[in-house]
């Protein structure tokens, strides 16, 4: 009887390795409701707590009586600054070298700002005793307008710092100033601007926006007296960065503290900082001796958690009349909250904003960007986007649309005419980046064939004279992106959190029968890791990615990783598990050249196992590996097939795309109708292609949503204007538009597997493609820019600005 032998194809398939659209293996639990979230763990004798929140965004706490909360039936304890202080914990260190109160102190920085932390024995004895809490306050002068913040009469806000004008980040020159940080040449840059035929100068804002994952912010503490050991369940995007924050903190030993992170419903950035909710459940553990959970709501989340964006970036760009760009030049006026809690890099105080550069070969640039407080609350998180990039994309893009118009020249022209051409790769920046690959023409004209650039161009220009002969009330815009993104935040040379570098990490044992696990360093809120990293681990090592399980979110088994944002998964951790699994497989090479009695050189990796070269019939696979790796290896091998990867990525990593928005809006009443989108994503070698497209849906949402709406809003006295979901545009299907998706291949030379990141590019190139196309639609009628969110309200200011009402 014959046996049929297994094709290669066969087994390819049968690994479903990196190329395969392999479902989610995820999905199974989440679509049955089987997931584990924090709000789901439920500990005996557990507690819960609340905060007091301040109404006012700038005042003097003048009391705190929280009498009448003691006697609410249920109410156990009420925190305030004066307990924290008995332990030290009044103050927490910031990511970004600053310090943040966890309860307030004296005095309210920002509407929302926690104030009192009530422990009660349900959620709703913890809501009596937050009303029962009187505070009596004395208003102060509140700033919320960045443009203000450096007047010589502005409000004194940081009172504690008032004296300190030298900062984490050099000098301060105003009390209300944070740092100011400069890249590239400044007298090379003015000289070019002086020289200049055609320059132009706008004020372009990035209005402050909010992640708002679907879950908010939560955690429970249990702190074990007998042991002296700490263990919280939390929504940690890196939960070994809070272990150790927790520990230098609290002074627990980081052996005695154990962080896990269970199933996160979203994170974009909103869950890497700590909050004074994790350290308020922590020290009432310790207080009470029993387990405390804090959940915060969605208004909380809104207005009091981490924001994202907040800058006003002064954009300059010099240029030639025939469109050849020479210079750029961005002062950035970086409002941060009452706190600088920026989840930055510690050396990068305006993150990696210095890719403003964008994907044009800009001889000189100079960049100063100036980071201030105001009475906002604090954050400055990578929101889908690493560390202010989505800014930079925006800035550039905006600018550069601006500078066409300007020149009478067509906005993807402009772009064609001033990319980074192919052959200059690695391309080093004006501001000091070094771009690892790329082939920016290709795949703009890919992209621009796909669309029928040119027949849209045509049908707009149709559009415009009907309206103008008063046949129609709608235009048409075209908007165009082209992005260049930096992400995989890791070079320890310039990466770190509180000074641990940027490194992440794997380890993978593969166990006797053949199937292995895999235990890393970061967490997945979302961007399917489990079946992602299983695919690379099988085309490393050819065992099945069924037989293979990733966990992760649980430092007592992880090793030490710097966790998931920042698009920094497939770009550091992806490599870690490339050279783990490359471990594996150099002694996995050794077993098998025992086993068929060859010399190591005579083996040749073949899909699933080795061969003998020149010999196919000799073979053995890696099932039959991993059980000789435990029964029988060589003489002098130690047993077991095992090996743990810490990966230093030797350089970032830099994705780009191609965007393209056609829209069309109703001038008498502000309504837009998204046409088209199509966008093309090169992220290097691409793994899982359903779930690359997965990732470009939903960033895209997101960008579209915060182009057109999404904001968080104050009014003159720091009120939150749009701090819940009635308020804040969160796009359904009904709104969403239908997404185009597209992609060339350019693989990065450094990594591991060539791998670039793609989960925070749409967002990065979302945002200003929409806006463009929003500006491109009114640009022919004069209008040079208009700022940013383009909800309906302000359309129809717009056109009416335009004179196009009446």
């Amino acid at each position: 009887m014959n046996i049929a032998v297994p094709t290669r194809e066969q087994r390819e398939a049968k690994l479903e390795g990196m190329g395969c659209k392999r479902k989610r293996v995820e999905d199974i639990r989440f679509t049955q409701g089987k997931g584990n979230y924090v709000d789901d763990v439920k500990l005996p004798g557990m507690l819960f707590g609340d905060f007091v929140r301040s109404q006012y965004a700038h005042a003097r706490i003048k009391k705190i009586d929280a009498s009448a909360a003691l006697k609410v039936p249920g109410v156990l304890a009420v925190l305030t600054a004066e307990e924290l202080k008995g332990v030290n914990l009044a103050w927490m260190p910031t990511l970004a070298g600053d310090v943040q109160m966890v309860l307030a102190d004296g005095k309210v920085l920002f509407q929302s700002q926690e104030i009192a932390f009530v422990v009660a024995e349900d959620r709703y004895a913890a809501a009596d005793g937050v009303e029962a809490v009187e505070v009596e306050y004395e208003d102060l002068p509140v700033l919320v307008d960045a443009f203000k913040a450096l007047a010589p009469d502005a409000p004194l806000l940081r009172e504690d710092i008032k004296d300190k004008m030298i900062g984490a980040h050099g000098p301060r020159k105003h009390h209300n100033h944070i740092f100011e940080w400069s890249m590239g040449d400044k007298d090379l840059t003015d000289a070019a601007f002086a020289t200049a035929e055609v320059t132009t100068k706008d004020v372009i804002s990035y209005h402050r926006t909010h992640p708002s994952p679907l879950e908010t912010c939560q955690c429970v503490a249990s702190f074990d007296k007998i042991k002296g050991e700490l263990t919280v369940w939390g929504t940690f995007q890196a939960p070994h960065v809070i272990r150790t924050v927790a520990s230098l903190l609290s002074k627990i030993p980081e052996h005695k503290i154990h962080i896990i992170a269970p199933d996160i419903g979203g994170g974009f950035g909103n869950k890497v900082g700590a909050y004074p909710g994790y350290i308020c459940a922590i020290v009432a553990s310790i207080v009470t001796g029993k387990p405390v959970k804090w959940v915060e709501d969605r208004i909380e989340n809104l207005t009091a958690t981490s924001f994202a964006r907040d800058y006003h970036m002064t954009t300059e760009i010099a240029a030639t009349k025939d469109g050849k760009v020479t210079a750029l030049r961005v002062h950035v006026l970086a409002d941060h909250g009452a706190f600088d809690a920026c989840a930055d890099p510690s050396k990068w105080p305006a993150g990696f904003f210095n890719i403003c550069t964008g994907s044009y070969d800009f001889p000189v640039a100079h960049l100063v960007v100036d980071g201030i407080y105001t009475n906002k609350a604090p954050g400055g998180v990578a929101y889908r986007c690493s560390f202010r990039v989505t800014e930079a994309a925006y800035c550039i893009e905006r600018a550069m649309d601006i500078m066409a118009q300007k020149l009478g020249m067509d906005a993807a022209e402009f772009r064609l005419k001033n990319f980074v051409r192919r052959e200059q790769f690695p391309y080093h920046s004006a501001l000091g980046w070094e771009y690892d690959s790329g082939d920016y023409h290709t795949a703009m004209n890919k992209a621009m064939e796909a669309i029928g650039y040119q027949q849209l161009r045509a049908e707009q220009a149709a559009k415009r004279a009907a309206f103008q002969r008063g046949e129609t009330r709608d235009l048409r815009g075209i908007g165009i992106s082209f992005f260049t993104e930096i992400v995989g935040a890791g070079p320890s040379r310039n990466c770190d959190i509180l000074g641990v570098a940027m490194f992440d990490s794997c380890e993978i044992r593969v166990h006797p029968t053949g199937a292995a696990i895999a235990r890393m360093g970061t967490k997945s809120q979302g961007q399917g890791h489990e079946t992602t990293y299983a695919q690379i681990i099988a085309t490393e090592i050819g065992i099945p990615a069924d037989d293979i399980m990733v966990e992760e979110g649980n430092t007592d088994t992880a090793p030490y990783g710097l966790g998931t944002y920042g698009s920094r998964s497939t770009p550091v951790a992806g490599a870690a598990i490339a050279m783990a699994s490359r471990k594996i497989k150099a002694k996995a090479q050794m077993i098998a050249a025992y086993m068929l009695e060859v010399h190591e050189d005579d083996l040749e990796w073949d899909i699933d196992g080795f061969r003998v070269k020149g010999l196919p019939e000799k073979y053995k696979g890696m099932k039959e590996i991993a059980w000789a790796a435990y029964n029988s290896p060589p003489p002098g091998l130690e047993p077991g097939l095992e090996a743990v990867s810490y990966y230093d990525p030797p350089n970032m990593t830099y994705p780009f795309g191609a965007y393209f928005c056609v829209m069309d809006i109703d001038v008498d009443t502000g309504v837009y109708k998204i046409r088209r989108f199509y966008a093309l994503d090169d992220c290097g070698t691409r793994i899982n292609p359903m779930i690359i497209e997965g990732q470009v849906h939903g960033g895209l949402t997101e960008a579209f949503a915060i182009a057109m709406g999404q904001e968080i809003r104050y009014d003159e006295i720091g009120n939150v204007v749009g701090g819940s979901f009635m308020d804040f545009f969160i796009p359904t299907a009904v709104e969403t538009p239908k997404w185009e998706t597209d992609y060339t291949v350019t693989p990065s030379p450094h990594h591991p597997i060539g791998a670039k990141g793609v989960g925070e590019s749409p967002n990065v190139g979302g945002v200003p493609c929409f806006s463009n196309a929003v500006n491109d639609a009114f640009s022919f009628l004069g209008s040079r820019h208009i700022q940013m969110p383009h909800d309906h309200w302000r359309i129809w200011e717009v056109a009416k600005g335009l004179g196009l009402h009446g």
